[in-house]
């Protein structure tokens, strides 16, 4: 089957195609596990940590991709919620001990690093970690909200917000243009501000519904009681920090930020950046109940998706345009296509 792979840990910067096109053996499924025909796979910021190594799969080579909309091929003994035809998507989360807590649990396993993914024709997971895609959504559409925008749901209620209070987005990516649509359906009241480093993003998050949008730096008309960070860089912490209110707190949506300016941390003013009881949340991974929770309310809503479609044998383009660019939406590698 055709697949997109990693072989070995490279700085993208120094590599123009990190991954390799290989013809890789058909899986198939084990007990409890479901074989699907892949139809999208979205692409994450995280498939540019497992690269460069900031987050490394522990066996190379790995086939990534982690946002997977496709349709079951075959069902392994014992599967009881899918059969053959049905549409399905898996996300980040591809297997854990089923706790509450199963996105700390160190049985946790990541779709696409810990185990191959969906940069592939064809994909294997358990069918417990498995959701139906709401007919609401197209499959390009699906793709983005099974990790984009469930971790955004996540991250959203992490920050503990009461209608009404200031929610801010540092960063306006795949995942931000999202939350920003959830956040005005579950608070109506809260107004939303965005802090982007372009004036495209800028442009898109007001077109979205952002009552202020301007660059990490500037000040919003109020500040916020929490803000959601999803950028890989560490200045963007620093700016949340002085931007949000007394008692506010900053949601750090990334599983791993960049080294390159760290440094920037060693000019934390306490007075300026910590005092008043502001607090720091971290978000890892998630739960399989995120994505059960999110998908059926986001086709309430609905989310809509601003999306860029590659094919497979592209995968290499869109990891270093996601690498090197402002980022308007989510971007989504064509498999075996069914909808658009």
């Amino acid at each position: 089957m055709r697949a997109m792979q990693i072989n070995r840990i490279c700085r993208l910067d120094e590599t123009a195609e990190p991954l390799v096109r290989v013809d890789a053996p058909m899986p198939s499924p084990g007990d409890k596990q479901l074989l699907v025909r892949v139809s999208v796979c979205g692409v994450c910021h995280t498939e540019l940590d497992e690269i460069e190594g900031r987050t490394p799969p522990p066996v190379l080579p790995v086939i990534p991709g982690h946002q997977v909309v496709g349709t079951v091929e075959e069902t392994g003994d014992g599967c009881r919620r899918f059969a053959k035809g049905d549409r399905v998507g898996i996300g980040w989360i591809y297997h854990s001990d089923g706790g509450e807590q199963e996105n700390l649990s160190p049985d946790f396993r990541a779709t696409g690093r810990d185990v191959d993914g969906g940069y592939a024709e064809y994909f294997v997971v358990p069918e417990d970690y498995a959701c139906a895609i709401p007919d609401a959504f197209s499959d390009v559409e699906a793709a983005p909200l099974l990790c984009a925008g469930a971790i955004g749901y996540r991250s959203l209620r992490l920050c503990e917000l009461d209608d009404g209070e200031t929610l801010g987005l540092m960063g306006f990516g795949g995942s931000a243009h999202i939350v920003l649509q959830l956040a005005k359906h579950l608070y109506p009241n809260s107004p939303v501000v965005v802090f982007a480093r372009s004036s495209e993003q800028q442009a898109f998050a007001r077109q979205l519904g952002a009552g202020w949008a301007g660059g990490v730096d500037d000040t919003p008309p109020s500040a916020p009681q929490a803000i959601i960070d999803t950028t890989p860089a560490w200045r963007p912490v620093l700016a949340a920090m002085e931007h949000l209110a007394a008692g506010g707190r900053l949601v750090i949506n990334a599983i791993r930020k960049t080294d390159a300016d760290k440094s920037r941390m060693a000019e934390v003013d306490y007075p300026r950046h910590l005092w008043m009881e502001k607090e720091i949340k971290s978000v890892a991974n998630l739960c399989f109940s995120d994505i059960a929770e999110f998908l059926p309310l986001a086709a309430e809503i609905p989310i809509r998706v601003e999306t860029e479609v590659f094919a497979l044998e592209d995968a290499n383009i869109a990891l270093q345009s996601l690498h090197r660019e402002s980022v308007r939406g989510a971007k989504v590698l064509a498999v075996n296509r069914v909808t658009d």
